[in-house]
């Protein structure tokens, strides 16, 4: 599974979805996490630099060529979350504090569902 969850420079969660900075693309097999890269993908920036169908197509665009299945945020739109089921990814909201441990929370099923 590929999991992408905002990150800020301190290694928490961004609550920013469409409006992070750097992101984190997590590969987890068998409830382990393999690898763990964050990218600056400057969406802080781009996000008022054209309109809100380009802007979701650059998430878009990322969101595949990294193979992401499932995405991890404090908060998106409404606009935003649609787009993402459209695409057939999960989306967990309501996610903050230390983003790897935001990740295992993600991935314990003792934990509650926070699926918007």
């Amino acid at each position: 599974m590929v999991v992408c969850i905002p990150v800020a420079v301190d290694g928490s969660v961004d609550p920013r979805w469409g409006r992070a900075g750097r992101v984190a693309v997590a590969r987890v097999k068998a409830g382990e996490l393999e690898s763990w890269e964050e990218y600056d993908v400057g969406w802080d920036r781009l996000h008022d630099a054209g309109t809100e169908g380009g802007h979701h197509a650059r998430i878009a665009r990322f969101l595949r060529e990294h193979e992401v299945e499932v995405v991890g945020a404090g908060h998106m739109g409404p606009p935003m979350e649609h787009m993402l089921r459209k695409m057939g990814i999960a989306v967990h909201t309501a996610i903050a504090g230390d983003a790897r441990q935001a990740l295992a929370g993600m991935l314990d099923p003792s934990e509650p569902d926070r699926r918007g």
